[in-house]
């Protein structure tokens, strides 16, 4: 089982948008450097709505590359298509990803039925280990902890993502799945007591900006020590509201920037960050001592 804290990796790209794979390369050596336990590439964090089927397999493919096996590579390959899921997993499966990130389908807003039909769909098509997104404030669509562990028994799909920050949820799917399944979290401001809660880790917005931190307050929340997951999600706070100011990634591209990690670049319809916001950015990464 992937554990810990896991990045939802940005996609960097140049002042014309285009996809800068040399930043791509450093930012892998970064995160795996600080202690990230795995990378998803091209989630939601990745501006996977932004990118065409060619560009999003080989930024997945450039991301396995680079990582080189050091540390497990999740594929975002979900889509509001089935069949367009189905070709982005399939693609993922074959350059290499350990497993895929699955949203349930957007806009179009399928029934409990139609969730699960869709990712036994996938999951039956592709044999690659798969995590459920739920994402409802993206999405409008919400997969209930019922269908999730009506999924759970389908053997490669392994885990969800549960981003609604219901703390509920987590006691809710883990009694109706077991404790080989995976359950993260995808709201970075609750993850602290997610995990103390039984959850397994962290698909992380804020791990972009302070990968270090973020690994150690979600190891020690697993491990139940409260007092210092405490400790260091206090550093956090502040970026755990202010990384999310603006629709994300806006504010995470920027903060990654600013650490000259990466040029300004991102994607319409996508814009850069509001300068009205960079001082509160600056100020949650000095909390965290990511600057000074």
């Amino acid at each position: 089982m992937i554990q810990g804290s896991i990045v939802a990796l940005v996609t960097p790209m140049d002042e014309r948008g285009a996809v800068d794979n040399e930043s791509l390369k450093r930012l892998v050596e970064f995160h795996i450097a600080q202690g990230t336990d795995a990378l998803v590439a091209v989630g939601t964090t990745g501006e996977s709505a932004t990118l065409d089927e060619l560009e999003h397999c080989g930024v997945i493919k450039s991301v396995v590359e680079f990582v080189a096996g050091r540390i497990p590579v999740i594929a975002g390959t979900g889509s509001n298509s089935t069949t367009e899921a189905i070709t982005l997993t399939r693609l993922a499966k074959e350059v290499g990803a350990d497993a895929c990130l699955i949203v349930t389908p957007y806009y179009n807003k399928p029934t409990q039925e139609g969730l699960y039909l869709h990712h036994k769909a996938i999951a039956e098509a592709v044999d690659i280990p798969q995590i459920l997104y739920n994402v409802p404030g993206r999405t409008a669509c919400d997969m209930l902890p019922a269908t999730v562990g009506r999924l759970s028994p389908i053997k490669n799909i392994i885990g969800v993502k549960e981003a609604t920050a219901d703390l509920s949820r987590v006691k809710q799917i883990r009694d109706l799945t077991g404790d080989d399944f995976a359950i993260y979290t995808g709201d970075d401001a609750t993850s602290r007591e997610f995990c103390l809660l039984g959850g397994n880790g962290s698909i992380t917005v804020t791990g972009n900006v302070a990968p270090k931190l973020v690994h150690q307050m979600i190891m020690a929340a697993i491990a139940g020590d409260r007092e210092t997951a405490l400790a260091i999600d206090n550093k956090l706070a502040g970026l755990h509201q202010k990384l999310f100011v603006e629709s994300n990634p806006i504010p995470v591209k920027w903060a990654v920037a600013e650490m000259g990690l990466m040029a300004k670049g991102i994607r319409l319809p996508l814009t850069w960050l509001t300068e009205a916001y960079f001082e509160a950015v600056r100020e949650a990464m000095r909390q965290a001592e990511i600057i000074v």
